[in-house]
Parts: structure tokens; sequence; C-alpha cells
């Protein structure tokens, strides 16, 4: 069975240039774990993520919008799903490590909050030290998933997770792919889901980044991607007029979209929702779930209230908040 898993890695020296990071090149775990008989570290670690509980709860997480009433819209979820997607296109592009660039993107969103990025800043404005989501997501893998063992993921999909925002730079192409592919997804999707929820036109959209880019999301992606295949060398990057559309649109997003009360009316109301969470637990940590108050005691109770809120969906925040703050009905 151990053939198998051999002729992954052989493959892989075949195939992926001398840019790429070859998986038999690994940094490693940090704890030893017998090699699997099929899958190579960075498979392993793909599939990890995938059956983990913080993947299955990106489904009930908010993207842009706020608990839409559609069943079209972006979740969490959905939006991994594309940057996996798009990353890898990417990876194959270049002659990189697909494996290596799918459990990154299926792993840098796991830290996120409820209500999106909403749900991000009422944490960072109540918790010590500040809360940023990658930072979380690594938090996830490392700490707080497999009953507090975390997944014991390889060095290089770490990197990739925790540098997939801001800071530094992954140390690896596939990881700078993926800080990439997130954002060529995120504007695409959300410009869907805008004229979807009839906030913006396709019309609107600004027509100096639109002749560059396309007129049309397929269009768009087709054009970044292919970008980024023709301009990446030493660095992921696009050209530098497509660079420039992409800002003008993003300009365009945020000024629209991303600031705009119509999407944005609801916010105020999570971020409240969220901070008397936080403040209601951290005076109350024996309300907590067993595995959240043995984080309180390794790392103090705003640690592991932090994780517990980070960790809700949209709906069981809401249903969280309801029992502790909103008057049941009495009935004789």
């Amino acid at each position: 069975m151990d053939k198998i898993r051999l002729r992954s890695l052989e493959n892989e020296r075949k195939t992926i240039s001398e840019y790429g990071m070859l998986c038999a090149e690994t940094k490693g775990r940090q704890r030893f774990e017998e090699e699997c008989l099929i899958r190579t570290a960075y498979q392993r670690d793909r599939d990890r993520i995938i059956h983990s509980s913080s993947f299955r709860r990106l489904k009930h997480k908010t993207q842009v919008f706020l608990s839409p009433d559609s069943d079209h819209y972006r979740t969490r979820l959905t939006h991994t799903l594309e940057v996996s997607q798009i990353a890898r296109t990417i990876a194959c592009g270049l002659s990189l490590n697909e494996d290596l660039t799918e459990a990154i993107a299926l792993g840098h969103d796991l830290g996120h909050t409820p209500f999106g990025h909403a749900g991000e800043r009422a944490l960072d404005a109540v918790y010590p030290g500040g809360f940023k989501h990658y930072q979380q997501s690594l938090r996830v893998v490392d700490v707080i998933e497999n009953e507090g063992k975390g997944l014991n993921l390889t060095y290089e999909v770490r990197d990739g997770i925790a540098c997939h925002t801001r800071g530094k730079e992954a140390d690896t192409l596939e990881g700078r792919i993926v800080k990439l592919a997130d954002k060529i997804a995120y504007i695409n999707h959300d410009i869907d889901d805008a004229v979807r929820g009839q906030v913006i036109s396709e019309r609107n959209l600004p027509r100096e980044a639109v002749c560059i880019l396309g007129d049309s999301k397929s269009k768009r992606i087709n054009t970044l991607v292919c970008s980024v295949i023709e301009n990446t060398k030493d660095e992921v990057c696009f050209s530098n007029e497509v660079q420039g559309a992409f800002d003008i649109l993003h300009e365009f997003m945020f000024e629209r979209v991303y600031t705009n009360p119509v999407c944005k009316s609801e916010e105020t109301k999570a971020i409240s929702m969220i901070q008397s969470l936080y403040e209601f637990f951290v005076q109350h940590p024996d309300e907590l779930p067993n595995e959240y108050i043995s984080i309180a005691w390794r790392e103090g109770t705003e640690r592991a209230v932090c994780d517990y809120i980070a960790g809700m969906t949209d709906g069981y925040a809401l249903k969280t908040f309801s029992k502790y703050f909103i008057p049941s009905g009495w009935y004789k």
C-alpha cells in the first residue's frame, strides 16, 4: 500500500516546477506521526480540514450579506470552495503543488467569526490584544480542533493559512497563490451577490475596469487567473494593467457595497450582540461548554470566550443571545 503514496511523491518530482513545494521536502508537523500508506502529507492535511467541525460550520456563517432570505447568496463555505477552485487552477497553470494549495485554501477561513467581518470587528474591539480571523484560523487547526489536540498539520499549510490576508507573505508560492485567489473570489462573488440583491447592477461597474477585466463574472475571473499565470515568476502577481483595473473595481465595491447602509444596516446589531455575548461569558465562564472551560483553565477566561464566540455560526449566536438576553414567555 505504501507504494501508492511513494508513487504520488514521485509524480510530484516529475511535474512540479522548481518554484513549487515538494511534499517530500516539507518541514513536517508539530508532532511526529507515521506517514499514511496512501496519501501524501498535504493530501492528508486537506482531508483533515474537510472533515473538521470548523469546516462544516462555515456553511452557516455570513460572507457579506447577513442572513439573506435567498439560498443563492454566498456563505463562508461557498466562498472557501470558490477560493480553492481558483487557487488550484492557478497552481496547475504554474506547475506548483495543487494539493498544498488546496489544503491552504480550504483552511484559510476556519477561524472566521459569525456575521462576517462585522463579527471580526466586534471581537477585535473587546478581546485583549485584538482579534484577526487569519490568526484564529491557525489557532483552530493548532489548538481547538480534535478535542483540543489540533489537526497537527504540516508547516507549509499552517504558514499559508496564517499569511493569507495581511502581514508577512507565505513562505511558499502556493500560499501566496491562495492569498490572491481569495481576492479574485470575493470581489467577483460579491459583485454577483450585490447584483442579485439589487444593490448594484452590472451596468454600474466602472467602465475602465470592465474594459480590461470583462463584462461578466466568468470573464473577469478568467482574465485575473490568466494574468496571474502569465506574470508570476518569483512573486505571485497580476500584470500592471490588470492590477490597476482590479484596484478600481475594489474601490467601487468598497464604496457601493462594503460600506453601503442598505447592505450593512444590520451590522451594528450583530456587533452589539457579539460584544454582549463576550461580556456575558467573561462574567459567567461556568456557562461555557466543557471544552472551552478547559481552555479557560489553561489560557484564561477571555481566551476561551473569544474561541467559543468565534466558532459560532450566525444561527447559533442568535440562539445563544436569545437564551441569555431575551425573556421567555411564561405559561401556567
